[in-house]
């Protein structure tokens, strides 16, 4: 299974390294290194590296590399499924994940990684199970570790009760004053729109993010009005697969406190997803100039509905000189050094569609540039769900009493793009 584990921060420092199967040296990492700065952009590093000696798989999450080294051949999948579950583990037990928290929780860091691992073998992967044995850092402990003193209280003497039953993810004994249960269905939408604004592809994938405050041992099932879109369902170790797959409904007993549930795609025609929004760009170039002109804004389909956080990124050719554009709506900057537009909306007025509009010049001497630019689009829609799935009962039973229940539906974009 899995030799070595790395994390190295954006600049190629390697700031954690764990052995589980011998030790490996650190050189390994130069030869990942040498392929980030060969590609033209970090994302285009292939995820699966072939050395003479090893496989080196890794993925990338917030500017950081997380590597495994293996000896032998391991389904990648499996290896990536860990290294996502080892970044969200520290999200979650340190709120994010960055180069300075890990550097300042560098003995919780190396403790989760031994429980989550042995020998090779994933083991521990559950937040919830991890907090009972490893307690997140508090400030007193990161005091005390400055200070040079060990802080004991960090790590739980004795094994959780539920480790030892079928259903280890949830701990035994657990009680609130008020029940509640709460699930997030967060959408992403990959699309791509030609210049004539027809949508070549588009798809959606999704989450199921709970956040479950039940007291005692319920047991939740989930059921959908349309449980046909759904398709390529990645579930949590807490939902019963055989009843899915009988009556398509999430039959579950929850961890406590935050989780996913699920994640999915969904098995519709693209012309049947609902776009909350519409880009109409022109760019053209002739000669030596360009005129730019971007329109934004929401669909009659939305019902009242607002889109927030929508950002415009346009990121032109390198022989841009100069640039004069003015928009009515929000705050547009662009970077010289990337030649990258950042055009940023916030919420879209109901009174007013947003517009940029002015020029670009060109380095003298340079070519013409044939076609615009592919602008990339985000934005965020609260309570729309753009595949139209819909929820129709979460039931209790198991328990006497009954939780306040609360969904939400969340539409993000993904990798949205919109040709000029």
């Amino acid at each position: 299974m899995i030799n070595s584990v790395f994390v190295m921060s954006p600049t190629g420092e390697v700031l954690i390294e764990k052995h589980y199967r011998g030790y490996i040296s650190r050189t390994c990492c130069d030869v990942f290194w040498g392929e980030v700065q060969q590609a033209a952009h970090p994302q285009e590093v292939k995820p699966v590296l072939v050395t003479p000696k090893y496989y080196l798989i890794h993925i990338q999450r917030y500017g950081m590399f997380f590597i495994a080294v293996l000896n032998r051949e391991v389904t990648p999948l499996l290896v990536t499924e860990f290294l996502h579950r080892v970044v969200d583990v520290f999200r979650d037990y340190f709120n994010e994940v960055s180069e300075e928290s890990i550097k300042e929780n560098f003995i919780t860091v190396y403790q989760l990684m031994d429980e989550m691992m042995d020998f090779g073998i994933p083991m521990t992967t559950e937040p919830n199970v991890l907090k009972t044995m490893i307690h997140p850092p508090t400030i007193l402990g990161r005091v005390a570790t400055s200070m040079g003193v060990s802080d004991k209280s960090s790590l739980n003497q004795e094994l959780p009760e539920g480790m030892m039953s079928s259903i280890w993810w949830r701990k035994k004994g657990v009680r609130y004053t008020n029940n509640e249960i709460y699930l997030d269905i967060v959408e992403e939408i990959d699309c791509s729109i030609d210049t004539n604004g027809l949508m070549v592809t588009c798809d959606v994938s999704g989450e199921i993010l709970v956040n479950c405050k039940l007291s005692g041992m319920p047991d939740m099932t989930l059921a959908f009005t349309n449980p046909n879109i759904i398709d390529e369902v990645n579930f949590h170790p807490c939902v019963r697969l055989s009843r899915y797959e009988r009556d398509k409904v999430m039959s579950f007993v929850p961890p406590d406190g935050r989780f996913k549930l699920a994640s999915y795609s969904i098995d519709t025609p693209p012309q049947s997803i609902t776009l909350p929004l519409y880009v109409k760009p022109q760019i053209h170039f002739s000669g030596q100039s360009g005129r730019v002109n971007i329109m934004v804004g929401p669909k009659s389909n939305l019902a009242g509905r607002t889109i927030e956080d929508v950002v415009i990124t346009v990121p032109f050719t390198k022989n841009i000189a100069t640039t004069n554009l003015t928009v009515n709506h929000g705050v547009a900057h662009f970077d010289d050094a990337t030649k990258c537009l950042r055009w940023e909306i916030g919420k879209v007025p109901k009174e007013k569609s947003p517009s940029l509009s002015g020029g670009v010049t060109l380095v003298p001497g340079s070519e013409t540039p044939e076609s615009g630019p592919t602008i990339l689009v985000d934005f965020k829609i609260v309570m729309f769900s753009s595949s139209g799935l819909k929820i129709d009962s979460l039931t209790l039973t198991g328990e006497k009493y009954k939780p306040y229940k609360g969904v939400r539906f969340v539409t993000k974009a993904g990798r949205f793009q919109v040709r000029s």
